[in-house]
């Protein structure tokens, strides 16, 4: 059940984006003009009465390595996690939690017979998937899963970012902080729960020295060609979050070399840099998790809700996957749908793998601050929910 800090005094630009001249002859998507709905299909295929009944962080992996792929399967990655039963409308005692789980989707349509959820559990009871490696097991210690993607050029491994988080028993209102930040690595036929998984922590953080971090692998992009991508520059881009006022940033490498971490570039005010140090901020107010997807070449949608935690899902357009990227359009606001004042949304993002051409499917996640109060009543309050934005299309001649 994660927690995002409230920036407050956050100004929403609503302006438009003017796009640029299509070529001759296309059939062109404006991205000004749009219509939006629930997916009342996508949300359903969440509600359950037993075992799995909600998580946070959801984010769609394709088998393929190929967001394109028709005939596909999907990982789909949570983090916190409820677990119990639900007799009737409300949930039975005994319920409890993990901190991160996985379901299983064959096929990419919402058909609640072919999905599976995945739990992981030893002796003691249910577990959490994925364990920051330790000499001392530490239960104040975990994980919050991040975006991933089936990497081709590894050998169609699975490449999964994590945040190690710690609780800090501090009695704050958030009383937990980030620790580490991850990638885990599970090989390319690996059963559940991927024993053989391993973690790699990235070097470009100072969690001692008190100043900002980046979070990476807020939203994940591979521009390559064997990830069928349409203007592939070799790349996969890693997105991150800076600070209290989640600040983008951007970072790249080639994909065969995703945990050489030496050869990670960021993206400077000057042009890529070798240094974390030097990497600009590309918008801001952005979620802890957002995505980037190509809608058309020379048009990159970033999609994110904003600060995070306000009802505005937002969208910015730029012409490559690290911008510019244009002033915020306001997709959708979750006020339309989640209007109980004790609930709240955050961290809207669009999902490409599942998305038809000249839309976007779109999942944000509710919770509430009162969660062991008002869970019992609405057990089935913590899992995400979907909206899918059709975008106009023009025809462009001479």
């Amino acid at each position: 059940m994660r927690n995002t800090t409230l920036i407050l005094g956050i100004t929403l630009s609503c302006l438009g984006y003017v796009s640029g001249q299509g070529r001759a002859g296309m059939r062109e998507l404006n991205v000004n003009e749009f219509t939006a709905s629930p997916a009342p299909e996508w949300s359903d295929l969440f509600l359950r009465k037993s075992g799995w009944l909600g998580g946070d962080g959801i984010f769609a992996i394709p088998f393929s390595g190929r967001d394109a792929q028709k005939e596909d399967s999907i990982l789909f990655l949570f983090s916190d996690t409820v677990l119990g039963e639900i007799d009737g409308a409300a949930l039975k005692s005994g319920f409890s939690l993990v901190n991160n789980s996985v379901a299983l989707l064959n096929g990419k349509s919402p058909d609640p017979d072919k999905i599976a959820f995945r739990i992981a559990s030893s002796a003691e009871g249910h577990r959490a998937v994925f364990v920051p490696k330790s000499d001392k097991p530490d239960k104040d210690t975990y994980f919050w899963l991040g975006d991933g993607f089936v990497n081709p050029d590894s050998g169609k491994d699975l490449f999964v970012f994590a945040y190690k988080i710690t609780n800090t028993h501090d009695n704050s209102a958030f009383p937990f902080k980030e620790t580490g930040n991850a990638v885990i690595r599970i090989p390319a036929g690996s059963h559940f729960p991927y024993a053989d998984q391993e973690h790699f922590m990235l070097p470009f953080n100072d969690y001692h020295a008190g100043g900002e971090t980046i979070s990476f692998g807020a939203g994940i992009y591979n521009n390559s060609r064997t990830a069928g991508e349409a203007s592939p520059d070799g790349f996969v881009y890693i997105y991150g979050t800076k600070g209290s006022t989640k600040k983008l940033v951007a970072a790249r490498v080639k994909p065969d070399r995703l945990t050489s971490f030496g050869q990670w570039e960021f993206r400077g005010e000057q042009g890529w840099s070798k240094s974390a140090g030097e990497a600009a901020t590309l918008s801001d107010s952005v979620s802890n998790e957002l995505s980037v997807s190509m809608l058309a070449p020379g048009k990159y949608a970033l999609v994110y809700q904003l600060s995070s935690i306000f009802p505005e899902i937002c969208m910015q357009i730029g012409p490559t996957p690290y911008g510019p990227f244009g002033p915020r359009i306001v997709l959708y606001r979750t006020s339309a749908d989640i209007r109980d004042p004790d609930l709240f949304t955050y961290n809207a993002k669009a999902h490409p793998a599942l998305s038809a051409p000249g839309e976007l499917l779109i999942s944000y996640n509710v919770n509430t601050f009162k969660f062991l109060e008002v869970l019992p009543k609405q057990p089935n309050l913590y899992r995400p929910r979907f909206v899918r934005i059709q975008l106009s299309q023009s025809s462009k001649s001479k």
